[in-house]
């Protein structure tokens, strides 16, 4: 079996091919970049439309194959942004209509830690997922997936980069703001925000850009903002550890490209006796071949649906999904 995985949750256009084995074929990809400010929803809508028939053709080609060799198609149902959403969910359709094939909606979070499995082996981890659109600490109990801890307000991959826009640092965002906090030398005191397991950031990223403006040292606050940010995520991260007894952590999303991060839950999982794995980087990012391969997991494990039934779903849950093929 050949699936088709369509990724279009934000500033990612990617349409990946994986077989039933788990081998990717193919992960193509496109991505949106704002001239200015954040993500526009309909501005990266539009470029998903404009170069999905361009990602597709670059996949086709690096799989080998034709488009009639498809046996299913697979697309990001949500959580994401609603107009990219809907036009991914409409190629998906289309395509599927028109190969006679059959079509299965996955969860974007739910993907980003099957792939992981697939490709670092991992059997049941703890998971780290943070990029600019999530923030969650799951874990799998119970047939579904479990959000342990979660953001409150933003993501921490969206407080990285919303300060470095607000202080003039260039795009990208992330990777530049931890280019310069390896050069600073002194903690700056920042808001630590744990409620429980859940995390907030949006009090940390609004002080680091107020002590910015008042003259504090740019380099000295990107490493001041990285270490407290994360450090709250680790500590929400080593309690789901110790709750759930379980023996593995991983990380993904776009954010865990950061060396910091992942040198600091490396150590973690170690004084946990953890293993801990990361997948490679352009499985971390948003990719087609996550959905393509949740896709298959699910299908063969009795998920069915009609195009009717595959509206898109802005705020789909983690933890509203039924996972029918993990059995433990």
């Amino acid at each position: 079996m050949l699936c088709l995985g369509i990724e279009g949750t934000a500033h990612t256009c990617g349409i990946g091919i994986v077989n039933s084995r788990g081998k990717i074929l193919a992960n193509a990809s496109r991505t949106y970049i704002p001239e200015h400010g954040g993500i526009h929803p309909r501005e990266a809508a539009r470029f998903h439309a404009a170069n999905a028939r361009l990602v597709l053709n670059e996949a086709l080609k690096a799989a080998k194959i034709d488009i009639d060799d498809v046996d299913l198609v697979a697309f990001s149902r949500g959580p994401g942004l609603g107009p990219c959403l809907r036009t991914a969910a409409t190629a998906a359709r289309a395509l599927a209509s028109w190969l006679d094939v059959p079509i299965v909606s996955v969860n974007h979070c739910i993907a980003h830690v099957e792939i992981g499995r697939l490709t670092e082996g991992a059997k049941d981890p703890v998971t780290l997922y943070v990029s600019g659109g999530n923030t969650q600490v799951i874990a799998f109990d119970a047939g579904r997936y479990r959000v342990f801890g979660e953001t409150l307000d933003i993501p921490v991959g969206n407080c990285l980069d919303v300060f470095a826009r607000e202080v003039g640092i260039p795009h990208p965002g992330g990777p530049n703001v931890e280019r310069l906090a390896r050069e600073g030398k002194h903690y700056i005191p920042l808001p630590y925000v744990v409620k429980g397991m859940d995390l907030s950031f949006s009090g940390l990223m609004t002080e680091a850009v107020r002590k910015h403006r008042a003259g504090s040292n740019l380099r000295d606050l990107c490493f001041s903002l990285q270490e407290t940010a994360f450090a709250a995520l680790i500590e929400v991260t080593e309690r789901a550890v110790a709750h759930t007894e379980k023996r593995e952590v991983m990380l993904t999303g776009g954010v865990a490209a950061n060396k910091r991060l992942r040198e600091m839950l490396k150590l973690m999982a170690r004084e946990h006796h953890a293993k801990f794995f990361v997948p490679p980087m352009e499985l971390c990012a948003d990719n087609g071949a996550m959905i393509g391969w949740t896709g298959v997991l699910a299908y063969r494990h009795g998920v069915r649906q009609k195009l009717k039934d595959t509206g898109v779903m802005q705020r789909w849950r983690t933890d509203q999904v039924d996972i029918p093929w993990r059995n433990r």
